[in-house]
């Protein structure tokens, strides 16, 4: 060491202090002066050796450090402990200045005497610039770790315990950083996983192969749970060696059950098409072959999914279908205009066709077409429906034409009811002034007043007919009642068929409408006479019954008319439906099919029941079951009775269009003590309310006055403005009925005792209401 520093470096020694191209090494006397210098040094300071050897090596220090005394600590350190160093700002040449770190050591000889120091100076500026550039990196990455919020980054130590703990791992799992860091991961774990060492087979795994990922449910800091994916990777260091692990989870709980609810969806999709019976759910391949089948499909048409899958869906058409080339036709209409739809004839497994409506679907994904949704419902039902509702159709048409038949009926009817009006109001006057002597002459209006009265008998068969009659009950006599319809039956028949009547006059009475009791023992006898073209025998007969018959409905007293034909009779499997409406066994143009059902209706309005008995080639019977009436028939007004019904004089205002009927109505009124006036239309009737309401005492109007106000009309009218003033309708028709409940209507004819009570029953029950 003495020659180093008394005579230099060794060229040995100044070679290697020349190749250490970082460094700036040279040696210091133990005053501090520089006695050896090298290339990096001179490239360093920018000094030469010439210039610097000899010179103090505080030179390189900054002005401030120079006064602080530091060049003489650096010494004295190193000379007292062997060793100095420390970074700082060192002076160039030029005058710059450099970080550079310094490291100063002793040198002392064999006796331990110090000869000098060695100093090694370096450049620190690049090594600060990577220093710099790794700190910042390393906050780079702590702010990105930290600044995640959707995944859960952490460490853990070789044990597992937590050393770090990312934003998202608080927000996931609920824990702060002082909560978590030191703690096992072990706690975010389910009981379950606990039990079978989970967490530690996690690790272990990691370790092994380098990685763990798993998916599973985690716990949360108040005891929640949810869905996480977790990865664990293990961290070594330069030599290989385990240091922890990276730790990443991530909150799949909205993901998990998107999924499930997709594939819940998709099952339940599954469970629909498969559980759809009444429809026929495939899927074809393009060339046609069926890929799924569904119980619908198997139902319909008869195969199992083994045997169709994979089969062409032709085999389903009929063979004339094929040949014409229909099913692959169906496929390019499908393709090229998106939907094909049809219905036509199919066939099944065991050879039998059905009538399908048929739709196929084009399928696509991602715009290119990948096979066809097939649908098929059997509509054989359907199609027979709606041919019968064709064939009903055409029965209603025929029914329509015979409805209009029976409007004009109706109307002919009123027309013919005010004739009959003036028949017989006028043979009532005429009678009354007639000497009694005049014998002959009574028994002439004796004569039309009968036939005036069979003539109101037909229009209410005609009015009964049109239906323009609503159900008015009352209690009858049914042995009169049955042998007069049994009468007008005999004047509607061939001669060929005879009538026979047993009806005894025991009968109890039945509360019906007297009028559609007639049309429906008349409609019966018709359709009887139409089973006996050859002729035959047709019966009416009756008897009390009491009947106790729970199932049906029916219990207590009843008469059974029963009206019996010796005809064709009706075979058994029609025999539930000729009561239905339009229904008729008859050729189109001779029967409605009106005719039973209107009987059925009738029995079942009243309360009872009509039975069918028949059998082919001996005939039909049918029994209408009414259930019987305690209340007694009453008595016709007439003679003492009539008078009595007069009550007193009223002061009468006759609304009436037609001036024979009004002027009758007048005299009639009059002759039964009233004083009666008439006028032609509703308005001039409310002109002479407006000016004397008060001094009358009824208004008795024509229901069916022409013009813009009816008789109803006027009826309204007056309850409106004078609702003390009673009034009374006159009609032939029906369309006054409805008014029945609120305005009291007597029907055309009437005789002079019907006028004498419906007034009376007017004005009463005006002053009752």
């Amino acid at each position: 060491m003495e020659g180093i520093l008394g005579a230099g470096l060794t060229e040995r020694d100044r070679l290697f202090a020349d190749a250490v191209a970082d460094h700036a090494v040279y040696l210091l006397d133990p005053e501090g002066r520089i006695s050896s210098w090298n290339d990096s040094a001179a490239r360093f300071t920018g000094y030469g050796a010439e210039e610097i050897i000899g010179a103090d090596f505080s030179r390189f220090f900054t002005e401030e450090d120079r006064a602080a005394g530091l060049p003489a600590a650096i010494l004295a350190e190193a000379e007292a402990t062997g060793r100095h160093e420390a970074e700082g700002w060192r002076l160039r040449k030029d005058g710059s200045r450099v970080l550079s770190l310094g490291v100063l050591d002793a040198i002392r000889d064999r006796e331990g005497r110090l000869v000098g120091f060695a100093k090694v100076t370096r450049d620190m500026r690049a090594w600060r610039r990577v220093q710099d550039a790794l700190l910042e990196s390393e906050r780079r990455f702590r702010l990105l770790v930290q600044g995640v919020t959707d995944y859960a980054i952490f460490m853990l130590d070789t044990e597992g315990r937590i050393s770090s703990w990312n934003a998202g791992a608080e927000r996931i799992k609920g824990y702060s950083p002082a909560e978590a860091i030191g703690s096992h991961f072990s706690r975010f774990y389910t009981a379950e996983d606990r039990r079978t060492n989970l967490p530690a087979r996690a690790l272990a795994t990691a370790i092994r192969t380098g990685r763990f990922e798993g998916e599973g449910w985690r716990l949360r800091r108040d005891g929640s749970r949810f869905w996480a994916s977790v990865a664990i990777q293990p961290v070594r260091d330069e030599d290989g060696r385990l240091i922890g692990f990276a730790k990443v989870t991530r909150d799949m709980t909205e993901r998990r059950r998107a999924q499930q609810a997709l594939e819940e969806s998709e099952r339940r999709f599954r469970l629909l098409v498969q559980g759809v019976t009444d429809y026929a759910i495939f899927m074809l391949d393009l060339d046609g072959r069926v890929s799924n089948w569904n119980a619908g499909a198997e139902r319909i048409k008869g195969y199992s999914a083994e045997e169709v899958v994979g089969q062409h869906f032709s085999r389903f058409w009929t063979e004339e279908d094929r040949e014409a080339g229909l099913p692959g036709r169906a496929l390019v209409i499908a393709a090229g205009e998106g939907r094909f739809e049809c219905e036509g004839w199919r066939v099944r497994k065991d050879g039998t066709r059905f009538w399908a409506s048929v739709i196929i679907d084009p399928i696509r994904e991602d715009g290119r077409l990948v096979g066809f949704a097939k649908v098929t419902r059997d509509i054989t039902e359907r199609r027979a429906a709606q041919q019968t509702l064709d064939e009903m159709r055409e029965q209603l048409a025929q029914s329509q034409r015979l409805e209009a038949v029976g409007q004009l009926t109706g109307g002919v009817a009123h027309d013919f009811n005010n004739l009959l009006q003036i028949i017989t109001g006028g043979l009532r006057l005429i009678e009354r002034r007639i000497p009694k002597e005049a014998l002959q002459a009574g028994e002439i209006i004796a004569s039309v007043r009968q036939a005036a009265a069979r003539g109101a008998d037909l229009t209410r068969q005609l009015l009964a007919f049109s239906r323009r009659l609503p159900m008015r009950t009352e209690a009858i006599r049914t042995a009169e009642r049955v042998r007069e319809a049994a009468a007008l039956a005999a004047r509607s028949l061939r001669g060929d068929i005879r009538i026979e009547v047993d009806v005894p006059d025991r009968l109890w009475t039945v509360m019906v409408d007297p009028t559609q009791f007639e049309l429906a023992l008349l409609n019966v006898a018709i359709n009887a006479r139409d089973a006996m073209p050859q002729g035959g025998l047709l019966r009416f007969e009756a008897e009390n019954v009491t009947l106790d018959d729970v199932r049906g409905g029916l219990e207590g007293d009843f008469v059974a008319v029963r009206v019996a034909d010796t005809g064709t009779g009706i075979p058994r499997e029609l025999l539930e439906r000729v009561m239905e409406p339009f229904f008729t066994t008859k050729p189109v143009g001779q029967g409605t099919g009106l005719g039973l059902s209107q009987a059925y209706g009738f029995a079942k309005q009243s309360g009872g029941t009509l039975g069918i008995e028949s059998e082919l080639g001996r005939g039909t019977t049918v029994t209408f079951t009414l259930p019987a009436s305690l209340a007694a028939v009453p008595v016709p007004l007439g003679g003492a009775t009539a008078a009595a019904a007069r009550g007193p004089s009223l002061r009468v205002l006759v609304v009436e269009d037609e001036p024979a009927v009004a002027r009758l109505a007048v005299g009639l009124l009059q002759d039964a003590g009233h004083r009666a006036t008439a006028v032609a239309d509703p308005v001039e009737a409310l002109a002479l309310l407006e000016r004397s309401a008060a001094h009358l005492d009824l208004v008795f109007a024509d229901a069916l006055l022409p013009g813009a106000m009816s008789g109803t009309d006027l009826a309204r009218e007056i309850r409106t403005r004078w609702p003390r003033l009673p009034v009374l309708l006159a009609t032939g028709c029906a369309e006054a009925e409805a008014e029945g409940e609120t305005v009291p209507v007597i029907r055309r004819p009437y005789t002079e005792a019907e006028l004498s009570r419906a007034v009376a029953e007017a004005v009463r029950g005006a002053a009752a209401g």
